[in-house]
Parts: structure tokens; sequence; C-alpha cells
């Protein structure tokens, strides 16, 4: 899959970073100097880092925008794995989420460019993003955005609430107006979360028109997130 992804690129470089000792795909993407910094990306359940929606308008848009990117390739199982499957599979994501915010950290230093790091995560990336936030200090990066929080099976509910409330950078919790029911649902519940930590940066919005894929939407998706990153 690594080898299909890396012969696609269009934009950006293929970057292989190590994680318990194994190679995992990585897509760089520089954007005109001076760069506002660099922006993680993780993608979803079954996906890569160069998913067609989501990803690569995101990667793309906020380079275009100013933010170097590194799409990040996260475990994946089967097509027809669903949330639970997927549980043992989440601390896994921690060292490849950690060399991201090493590497990030080496190209400011090289690069000289300005020294934000902020994480961006959709859906399942989003579940990976806030198990590394349970063990992890957050303080590595300078943001977070989660999009599509909270998204799960049908009768699989989510085994533990995300560990917002301690999450002392700025966040941005987006979702799609169509989004799935327990994403919208859940939205309340995060807000006063992310409330409760107590940054007057942070925010939720709400994507029109768009479901969790952001199919068709993925220009919006970034406009809103490239100015919420421009306000920090």
């Amino acid at each position: 899959m690594a080898d299909e992804i890396v012969d696609a690129i269009v934009d950006g470089e293929a970057v292989f970073l190590q994680a318990d000792d194994k190679e995992f795909l990585s897509i760089y993407t520089e954007a005109d100097d001076p760069a506002k910094g660099v922006a993680i990306i993780l993608h979803g359940r079954g996906f890569h880092p160069d998913w067609q929606d989501v990803i690569n308008p995101l990667r793309v848009g906020l380079a275009e925008a100013g933010w170097n990117t590194l799409s990040v390739q996260m475990p994946v199982l089967e097509k027809q794995a669903k949330y639970y499957d997927y549980l043992p599979l989440f601390p896994k994501a921690i060292p490849r989420i950690e060399a991201a915010i090493a590497y990030a950290r080496e190209q400011i230093k090289d690069a000289g460019i300005d020294n934000k790091v902020v994480l961006i995560a959709h859906s399942c990336g989003a579940h990976m993003a806030m198990t590394w936030a349970d063990v992890d200090s957050f303080e590595a990066i300078d943001a977070y955005v989660g999009i599509g929080m909270g998204a799960t099976d049908y009768k699989q509910p989510m085994k533990q609430p995300f560990p917002l409330a301690k999450v002392k950078v700025p966040v941005l919790d987006v979702y799609a107006a169509n989004d799935y029911p327990a994403v919208r649902k859940m939205a309340a519940a995060r807000w006063q979360s992310i409330e409760q930590a107590g940054n007057s940066k942070s925010d939720q919005v709400i994507i029109p028109d768009a479901d969790h894929y952001y199919s068709d939407r993925g220009d919006a998706l970034t406009s809103v997130i490239s100015e919420w990153l421009d306000t920090l």
C-alpha cells in the first residue's frame, strides 16, 4: 500500500519514520517560506496519508495557507474492522504520534520556521490522538484539532470519554452538519470538557452541508481550520 501511495504523490514527498523498530510512511509537504509551523495530520479508519477526502485537501490546502504538513500513516486493519476491533490498536499509534512530533520539531530546528507544532486528527485518528493524550503530555504540541470526534459503530459505544478536560493547549472541535449521530450527539459533552480545560482560544465549529468524510467539502474544512490556526 505504501508503494502505491508513494507512486501517486503529487504534492509533497514521502518520509519514512521509525516506531517500534518499524518504518511507516508519512508525507511531508512544505509551505512557502516563512512557514507558520508544522501541522501533523492523522487519517481515519482504514485510510492512508494521502486519502482523497479530508486528508489530501488538508495536507495540501494547509501548505498553501502557510503550514508545513506531515501526514502520517496510522495503524490500520482490514476494511471490515469495526470500532471495537480497533481498540487494541489505539496504543500502537502512540509511538507513531511521538515519532511524528519529533520529526516536526527537527524540521523546525533545521529550517528556522515558526516553532508551532499542531496535531490534527480525523475520526479514528482522533481516538488514537486521545489515547496518546491519556498517557503523554499535550505540552509536546501547541494546539489540537479534532475532526468528527467520537465516531464509532452501531451498538459499539465509546469505552471511555475523551480526556479533553485535561488538554490545556487550544482545541478546535470540528464536526459536520450531517456527521454520524454519535459525533453530533456528543458535541455538547465534548465542548463542556473543552471548556473545563480553560483555554480561551478553544472553539467548536460545525461545517454546513458536509458529511463525516467531507465529500466535496475538503476546501471548506481546510478553510475553517486554517482560519482558527491563524488565531493562535
